[in-house]
């Protein structure tokens, strides 16, 4: 009998915090995926600022959201508005929001919408490394490092392969500053998800606080393009879809994954940016920018594929993910 039970041991399932780490990696390639489509979505608004475009996504998306912590959440919600610790870190990641989404659709608008997205979707990795090593939250690994390189060399040759646009130092910088202010409300969204605050409730207050310092910004920006059909239909789209529920399950997935890895996952973005611009918008990609697609992907499965590495101690195998 126990021949049988040390046999069925050795053949045990993947422990819970390895499939809390796959699901939390679906979960937010799922998120960026999303995330991809605004590029798309944003060519269905003609009219509209760049700005205004932005802070219609965060103050839409970050009501829904904060409805929807109320309403599923509300204890939740609660204590973590009640926290005084809490406090300074959600008012720093809401901060960080404002900032990201601005400075995004600003750079873009300056240097195109191919560099714009590869510089602010490929630094957030690398400074949400730095932020983790300064804080001394994250221990980078090995495996971290050769997939954020491969992912971030995907996307260099995915843009790199495109038509030429105008690369405006100052629309650099600003998507520079924009994936330093991703990188900050990922690890902020993190310390509070990990810290034991409910995922729903810390999305909803995140985006709640980022739409309430969006509002003035909203109401300067002409807003005419949001009264006509295919505006509004644009601005839902963007705010419930791609914020709304993109960002719910961003969240679910950073129970599981660290903000570094998360991060890291993101740079499917521009991925899924690219598949659209030329399914949809009639692009043109070349082979080296399908090799650049090739590289991207598998350094993101790399990253998200769990690892087991077998160590005998004591005569017994324990399994490390």
């Amino acid at each position: 009998m126990r021949t049988f039970r040390t046999s069925r041991r050795a053949s045990a399932p993947a422990s819970p915090a390895a499939r809390r780490a796959l699901g939390g990696g679906a979960d937010i390639l799922l998120a960026a995926s999303l995330w991809g489509t605004t590029g798309t979505a944003r060519t269905f608004a003609p009219g509209a600022s760049s700005v205004s475009v932005a802070a219609a996504r965060i103050v839409i998306g970050g009501l829904l959201l904060l409805a929807f912590a109320a309403a599923t959440r509300r204890d939740g919600l609660r204590r973590l508005l009640r926290g005084r610790a809490s406090l300074a870190t959600l008012a720093l990641g809401a901060a960080a929001i404002a900032i990201y989404q601005v400075a995004f659709f600003v750079a873009v608008s300056r240097t195109g919408v191919a560099v714009g997205t590869v510089v602010t979707i490929g630094s957030a990795p690398a400074f949400t490394g730095l932020i983790g090593l300064a804080t001394r939250r994250t221990v980078l690994t090995g495996r971290w490092t050769l997939a954020t390189a491969g992912a971030v060399a995907g996307c260099a040759l995915l843009i790199g392969s495109g038509h030429g646009s105008g690369v405006d130092p100052a629309g650099i910088a600003l998507a520079l500053l924009s994936g330093l202010a991703y990188a900050v409300y990922a690890t902020a969204a993190s310390v509070l998800i990990t810290r034991g605050e409910d995922d729903r409730a810390t999305a909803g207050a995140l985006f709640g606080a980022a739409a309430v310092l969006l509002v003035p910004v909203l109401a300067a920006e002409p807003a005419g393009w949001l009264l006509t059909g295919a505006g509004a239909t644009t601005a839902l789209y963007l705010g419930a879809v791609t914020t709304g529920l993109g960002y719910v399950l961003f969240a679910r997935g950073l129970r599981g994954t660290p903000a570094t890895t998360a991060t890291t996952l993101t740079l499917a973005e521009p991925a899924v940016a690219a598949v659209l611009g030329t399914a949809v918008l009639g692009e043109h990609l070349g082979g080296t920018a399908y090799a650049g697609l090739g590289l991207l992907a598998a350094s993101l499965v790399a990253l998200v594929a769990p690892v087991r590495r077998a160590r005998k101690r004591r005569g017994r195998g324990n399994e490390l993910v």
